[in-house]
This record gives structure tokens, C-alpha cells and sequence, in this order.
């Protein structure tokens, strides 16, 4: 199974506690472009494991060096990314981290937007919506955030389910779960 891990950085911004996200890049043949996401990547034979990726995809993607400075706060469950008959997929692992300096991006070409979402809003179960997902001809009808005309959703919005869990002390029952089969 191929490797790959995201950074979900965590900085409180004018007194309320946000979370970096990024908009992809519109790019064809990128099966999650333009998606909501956070900063992160597959694993490449120069990194040393998961938290190296996170650390390397973070700045190519955003300009963003994670150092000793920025505290990784742990690891959250792995996911598995593009789960298709007779493939194994990929292995997606999250690290938190928690940021306490004013820092400048600079997006590469992968990153449309850098943007800070408040866990307030992530928090408050009146804010999940639904979407629909037109997957090869099917409609299916999944669970999201929109955010200031942004949508979050998929594997983006599991690691944030289980952030959200994490932070409140256990599973809201307002805030649906869903699964990929």
C-alpha cells in the first residue's frame, strides 16, 4: 500500500482557535482537484516516515516550515485514500500541529488558496450540510461544510469528524458519520 500523510495546523487567530486548509488547484488528471484539503502528500524514499511527509509537503505546498518550535500534538487514525476492487489504495495519515508564530505563505503551483477555518464553525453541528457527489453517473448524497463558498467534504471531512471527537470528548450524534464502501 502506498504512503502519503497531510498536516492539520492548528493556530489560534484573533482570539478563536482555526484550522489551515487549502483549496487545491484546478489541474486535469488530479482526482482531487480544487477540493478543499489540507497540506500533505505521498511518501517519497527521501522521508523517514509519515511526520517527515507531513513536515515536507507543508512547505513545498504552502511555504510553511513546521519546526521544534511548532508542537505535533499527535497522530490521528490513518484512511485509506482511493479504495478501488483489486487495489489497495493509499494509506493516509494525519498529523496535528500547533502553531504559535505569525507565518507567511508562499502556494506553489498545487494550492489555489490558503484559508483558516475557525473549529467554531466546524464545531457547530448546525453548520454540516449536505451535497451530492455525482460518482460515474450515480448521485450520491454526502455530508459537508461550506465554508465561505467552500466545500469540505470526503477525506477531508473524516480527519475533521475525528478531530472534532477528539475535541469535544467523544461522537455528537448531530454530526452524521458516513463511510465509502
Amino acid at each position: 500500500m502506498k504512503r502519503s500523510a497531510v498536516a492539520m495546523v492548528l493556530q489560534v487567530r484573533q482570539g478563536e482557535l482555526n484550522i489551515l486548509m487549502i483549496k487545491r488547484a484546478e489541474r486535469e488528471g488530479d482526482p482531487w482537484s480544487g477540493h478543499m484539503a489540507f497540506p500533505g502528500g505521498r511518501m517519497d524514499k527521501t522521508d523517514a516516515n509519515g511526520y517527515s511527509v507531513a513536515v515536507r509537503e507543508t512547505e513545498e505546498e504552502v511555504g510553511l516550515t513546521l519546526g521544534p518550535q511548532d508542537r505535533c500534538l499527535g497522530r490521528l487514525s490513518d484512511l485509506n485514500a482511493r479504495p478501488r476492487k483489486h487495489t489497495l489504495g493509499m494509506a493516509v495519515s494525519p498529523f496535528i500541529f500547533h502553531l504559535e508564530r505569525e507565518v507567511e505563505f508562499t502556494p506553489n503551483y498545487e494550492v489555489a488558496e490558503v484559508v483558516w477555518v475557525p473549529l467554531e464553525f466546524l464545531l457547530d453541528s448546525g453548520n454540516r450540510e449536505k451535497m451530492t457527489w455525482d460518482y460515474k453517473g450515480v448521485k450520491i448524497p454526502l455530508p459537508c461544510y461550506q465554508y465561505e463558498q467552500r466545500c469540505i467534504w470526503g477525506l477531508s471531512l473524516m480527519m475533521l469528524d475525528e478531530l472534532m471527537d477528539l475535541v469535544e470528548g467523544g461522537d455528537n450524534p448531530l454530526r452524521p458519520r458516513w463511510r465509502r464502501a
